[in-house]
């Protein structure tokens, strides 16, 4: 196999991750009641890509761009030891490439970014359903922390 490469997005990379985020879209789809039909986003990804407050990293073998996250510095909560930290999102892997430690090399890019902005805390969202994604940040030595409860009011 190629090596894989990782670096930081760049907007020419656009359209290959809205391609990138209606496949999350889709595998998320059957954990979420809540989404609204197609067609809809989750990201502004060009937003993500200008901003100094986010880091988009891309791995790609030659010029095939084969998996994406982002961390972008959201603020703490007034009762938090961290003022800021880093949300990771925009995990993508394609199918062929799963199962090789891309998301966990992803994972420690955006970890080096984090540091470089003096953050100390990193945080995502996962859906509790979703053994695979779980289990794939559990061995980025991330721990579960709390679960978001929901109800429907008629």
């Amino acid at each position: 196999m190629k090596v894989i490469q990782f670096r930081t997005a760049i907007l020419e990379d656009l359209p290959i991750l809205y391609q990138f985020e209606q496949g999350i879209i889709t595998a998320e789809r059957p954990f979420d009641s809540t989404l609204k039909p197609d067609p809809i986003n989750y990201y502004d990804l060009k937003e993500l890509i200008l901003s100094d407050k986010a880091e988009v990293v891309v791995a790609h073998i030659d010029d095939k761009i084969i998996a994406s996250g982002y961390a972008k510095i959201l603020n703490g909560k007034p009762y938090h030891k961290h003022d800021e930290y880093a949300y990771l999102g925009f995990m993508f892997v394609e199918s062929e490439y799963r199962g090789k430690g891309i998301i966990q090399s992803i994972v420690d890019k955006l970890k080096e970014w984090a540091l470089t902005k003096g953050l100390k805390e990193i945080r995502l969202e996962v859906y509790d359903d979703n053994d695979a994604a779980i289990r794939a940040y559990e061995k980025s030595n991330f721990k579960k922390h709390m679960v978001e409860m929901r109800m429907l009011i008629k």
